[in-house]
């Protein structure tokens, strides 16, 4: 069927209306700005501002364990051991028996040198009654006296060698194991058990002279070993080394930690913090940052909505932030999608509620 004639220039006039109107709604967008069907829209991001938080300068060393009190018991003199009395690694107190060396001589020395002490006590006595008579001169009962004082010596070093082996703990602690046994033949100067005091542990470790401004005695440190690292031990720094070693510029510090347990042993490595100065500084996430070299950068959101690189100083972190100096306060801070955008180019702001600000 064909359409009568006079209808054919009204339908070619409207198909021709139509084009028109689609075209002027297309120059209308493209003069609003707005983005092209299949264009590429302008990349989102977070933002925000940043936060006054408060940080702490915090020192890391390593240090070596060790006992409270501690001493190796030797031998003073060549001789065969006749009695052990500790166990491998058991407690002993302070005076308690560790050693006997043989002293059977000794004994015979001592023996005899008390009956000389007795014997010249006794002629003294007697000189000095015929001394008082006139029978007996004052050298006589000098000389007695001088006798009597020999023999007194003699006896009380014939005890002093006794008392030399005898071996004794110093103080409470615990002994090493055992590397000798009865009957041994031990010489002069010859280890024979390690008095441990364990009941609190010395720490020493070095800081580089810079840190001395940030120490002090009585300060609280944090120690870690490797044997339990999810039990850290808290003490107290005891003493400041007043010489700074030369060639490396650095002091030794000793701190004191509890040890209640006996979980510290002595030649321990332990991690140790010693938290510093606080202070509240301004922070911003860390993945807010980048860098180029030594160089630490952020990247700002102007009143144009676009991103803007700014140069910031950094300094610690703590929490998942990190310390920056030259932002203001107001600063809009790209926090998310840093890697999307450039130097000067437009962005999208996500808003707390998941809204988008588009860019103008």
């Amino acid at each position: 069927m064909t359409c009568p004639q006079r209808l054919r220039p009204t339908l070619a006039g409207a198909a021709l209306a139509m084009l028109s109107f689609a075209v002027a709604g297309c120059s209308a967008d493209s003069a609003n700005g707005a983005a092209k069907p299949g264009g590429k829209q302008p990349p989102l991001v977070a933002v925000a501002t940043p936060t006054a938080h408060r940080f702490m300068n915090r020192i890391e060393a390593v240090g070596t364990a060790r006992a409270n009190e501690q001493v190796t018991l030797s031998s003073p003199v060549t001789e065969r051991v006749d009695k052990l009395s500790f166990s491998d690694g058991g407690f002993v107190r302070k005076g308690q028996v560790i050693a006997m060396l043989a002293q059977d001589e000794e004994q015979a020395a001592l023996a005899g040198a008390r009956a000389e002490a007795k014997q010249a006590l006794s002629q003294l006595e007697r000189v000095k009654a015929l001394g008082l008579r006139g029978f007996a001169t004052g050298t006589l009962v000098d000389q007695q006296e001088a006798a009597a004082r020999r023999a007194q010596a003699q006896a009380a070093s014939a005890e002093a060698q006794i008392a030399d082996r005898v071996i004794r703990a110093p103080f409470s602690g615990f002994a090493s194991l055992r590397t000798i046994s009865e009957g041994a033949i031990v010489s002069a100067g010859a280890p024979i058990a390690t008095i441990s005091d364990l009941s609190r542990i010395k720490l020493d470790f070095t800081v580089p002279e810079t840190a001395l401004r940030s120490l002090r005695r009585g300060q609280p440190i944090v120690a870690t070993s490797a044997a339990w690292p999810d039990q850290p031990v808290r003490g107290t720094i005891e003493t400041i080394d007043p010489v700074i070693d030369p060639a490396t510029r650095a002091v030794t510090v000793r701190a004191v930690l509890a040890n209640p347990d006996n979980r510290l042993k002595p030649g321990m490595l332990l991690t140790i913090g010693i938290e510093a100065e606080a202070r509240t500084g301004l922070a911003v996430p860390e993945m807010a940052i980048t860098g180029e070299g030594a160089e630490r950068f952020v990247h700002l959101v102007d009143k144009s909505s676009k991103a803007r690189r700014t140069r910031v100083t950094a300094g610690v972190r703590d929490a998942g932030l990190i310390e920056v100096t030259g932002l203001a306060a107001d600063a809009r801070v790209i926090t998310e999608g840093v890697v999307k955008v450039s130097d000067g180019s437009r962005v999208r702001v996500r808003r707390d509620d998941a809204s988008v600000v588009a860019a103008p």
